[in-house]
């Protein structure tokens, strides 16, 4: 059909040849002769045509895919290293910067600084206003802190929760306090919510690099020095120091020590009488936590309390208290020391109200024990009671279900409105000492004793007056009427073998 001489042939064939290796913008000559070799040589150059257009949007999808890849893959990065709520960096940034900043060092021999700080008042606005305010709140703080650094050079990230940090990679100590300072003052201000203004301030501590300093050791020491400016009140600035590391890992031993003092039985409860004022009779006792550490010796309530807050035992150390107190109430009764009306108090925490387990704690005590839930009284405080949310609201009629006591201490210290009395499930209020502090000395205090006496009692309740040290002030509050009082006049908290004795006495006084 064709001539074997057709140079055509050659030609067509080198041109397939190319077509195969790749060379799609290769094309073969077509002859004047037009015959049936130029319609496949024709035939092949429009193949190879539809094969360079796909070929071209095949590469130019593959080029809008690779970029759509690499912004996802930028996206991501963003994402790892932004904190989603604030839009600052997160701690993963925070430690990459800082460590830029100790690796690059500084000409003038400065910095880095590195600046943390946590917020004051964040969880009480936080459970009391709600998740949406509180994320208002944190949005707020971040803006004011990237508003106070230097915004060419420092980084601010949030760490989680409601703690923020710094980093200033070339700083003096003076320089990063005055930066410091700045962002404290800028938190003074209040932060406007829906309904209502809040003031948050902060807690911050100061750590200055050196050559070689791992940042993991200096976001630690930052750390240590913002705990030592929460020590030392509000709104505070500490600079790091080596004597605060001591004190942190002593700090972290006596941590240690009362969380195995809880699961070991290594504490120990005194209890102090509640007196019936007309009668003396004893109607009760307060169990209060001691703690005698084998090398400290005791330490006092006010010291390792609040440490069992900060490091999260204070639910484990509730509970002790309570099923320790509980038993030791099944004894007296067991004994015969005690009948239906006596009553153990136990102080529990707002962090226990936040806890459902709480309540089936109460009830599994009271379970094992079989002590009639009234003759058990839990004890909140005052601002447990009136910056509680729904949560602490829902315990407190869970616990009111059970059957037990439940009673306001501290009531008077600072709260102008008592409206709350009215709403919750309470039984009883603990006027704090300083009420009746003036009561013998001053010629007004008994007038204000008894207008709170009937404040009280117009919520229907009654009242247990505390810090009672005189004869006297016993003999005021039985003549105004009050029913039970608390207080060194009558006994100091005494371990419980004294408890019989304490009975005995004032049974025998009661009735002469």
């Amino acid at each position: 059909m064709f001539a074997d001489d057709d140079p055509r042939l050659s030609h067509l064939l080198e041109g397939i040849v190319r077509l195969a290796s790749g060379d799609l913008s290769s094309r073969i000559e077509v002859s004047d002769a037009r015959d049936e070799l130029d319609a496949i040589i024709m035939g092949t150059n429009l193949l190879a045509e539809d094969l360079q257009i796909i070929y071209e949007e095949l590469e130019q999808r593959v080029q809008v895919r690779t970029q759509l890849l690499h912004e996802a893959h930028l996206e991501m990065q963003k994402m790892a290293m932004q904190d989603p709520l604030t839009g600052l960096a997160n701690r993963s940034a925070l430690i990459e910067a800082l460590r830029t900043a100790l690796d690059a060092g500084s000409a003038t021999g400065e910095g880095p600084a590195i600046l943390l700080m946590d917020l004051d008042a964040f969880k009480s606005i936080n459970d009391s206003m709600g998740h949406t305010a509180g994320d208002q709140v944190l949005i707020t703080v971040g803006e004011r802190i990237r508003n106070a650094v230097r915004s060419t050079t420092d980084v601010v990230a949030r760490l989680g929760g409601d703690e923020f940090a710094i980093v200033m990679p070339e700083a003096s100590p003076d320089q990063a306090v005055i930066v410091g300072h700045r962002i404290l003052a800028a938190l003074k201000r209040p932060i406007e919510l829906p309904g209502r203004s809040v003031r948050c301030g902060a807690s911050m501590g100061l750590s200055v690099g050196s050559a070689g300093q791992a940042p993991e050791d200096m976001l630690m020491e930052a750390d240590v020095a913002m705990y030592a400016s929460k020590a030392e009140g509000q709104n505070r600035l500490h600079r790091f120091e080596p004597a605060l590391l001591l004190m942190r890992r002593l700090r972290s031993q006596l941590v240690d020590d009362l969380r195995a003092a809880i699961k070991t039985d290594g504490l120990m409860l005194h209890y102090q009488p509640v007196v019936e004022l007309a009668t003396g009779r004893i109607e009760g006792v307060e169990a209060l936590v001691r703690w005698n550490h084998p090398t400290r010796g005791f330490i006092m309530p006010d010291e390792f309390i609040p440490l069992a807050e900060e490091a999260g035992l204070i639910s484990e150390l509730g509970l002790w208290v309570l099923r320790t107190a509980v038993h030791q109430l099944r004894d007296w009764i067991d004994a015969s020391l005690v009948d239906s009306r006596f009553s153990v108090r136990i102080n529990i925490s707002a962090t226990d109200l936040q806890s459902l387990q709480f309540i089936e704690d109460v009830r599994n005590v009271l379970k094992e024990t079989g002590v009639r839930p009234e003759q058990v009284v839990l004890e909140l405080t005052e601002v447990a009671i009136v910056k509680g949310n729904e949560l602490d609201r829902y315990s407190l009629g869970g616990l009111r279900g059970l059957g037990v006591g439940i009673e306001i201490d501290d009531f008077g210290t600072g709260y102008s409105s008592i409206s709350y009395l009215r709403r919750l499930p309470v039984d009883r209020v603990k006027v704090d000492r300083s009420l009746i502090s003036g009561l013998g000395t001053d010629p007004g205090q008994p007038e204000l004793v008894a207008a709170v006496l009937q404040l009280v009692r117009a919520c229907g309740l009654e009242a247990v007056w505390e810090g009672v040290e005189t004869a006297e002030q016993a003999e005021i509050l039985r003549g105004l009427g009050c029913l039970s009082a608390q207080g060194y006049y009558f006994s100091r908290p005494v371990p419980p073998e004294q408890i019989p004795l304490l009975l005995a006495d004032r049974a025998e006084s009661a009735n002469p």
